[in-house]
């Protein structure tokens, strides 16, 4: 049970992610784009913590795998088939992205963190979407 409320959380948290990314596209040529962009950053900030505890929460439940960090989550995800090892390796580089957020002060920082969640968000929607699948077939 708390798997699928982790999960409900995670695709609501994912689908405000992406209406602030394609809503902060709409500001880039004025004066509200750097506020909508570290808006956006804020929620992928949250979204990837929700999505890798959600992922820590399936694979124990149907694994028994008891993974201890984001990125082994990742690599377990990976291991238990749910992934291609390039999505696996995007992953891992967006892991190290939301730990860069709390430099979002630097210019550049924060427009390589929003340049990267056009790579980010499809493999997200795809981890929604196979989990969705698995937990509805057991």
């Amino acid at each position: 049970m708390a798997l699928i409320k982790r999960l409900e959380d995670f695709e609501k948290a994912f689908k405000r992610l992406k209406e602030s990314y394609e809503e902060t596209l709409k500001h880039k040529e004025n004066d509200y784009y750097t506020f909508f962009r570290d808006s956006t950053i804020q929620r992928f900030e949250f979204t990837v913590e929700i999505m890798w505890k959600t992922l820590k929460n399936f694979l124990y439940e149907h694994s028994g795998i008891d993974c201890k960090s984001p990125k082994g989550c990742i690599k377990d995800f990976f291991s238990a088939g749910y992934l291609t090892n390039d999505e696996t390796i995007i992953l891992l580089e967006m892991i190290d992205d939301r730990n860069m957020t709390s430099h979002t002060y630097h210019e550049e920082v924060a427009e390589k963190i929003f340049k990267d969640l056009q790579v980010y968000l499809p493999i997200i929607e795809k981890i929604i979407d196979k989990l969705k699948e698995q937990v509805d077939n057991t």
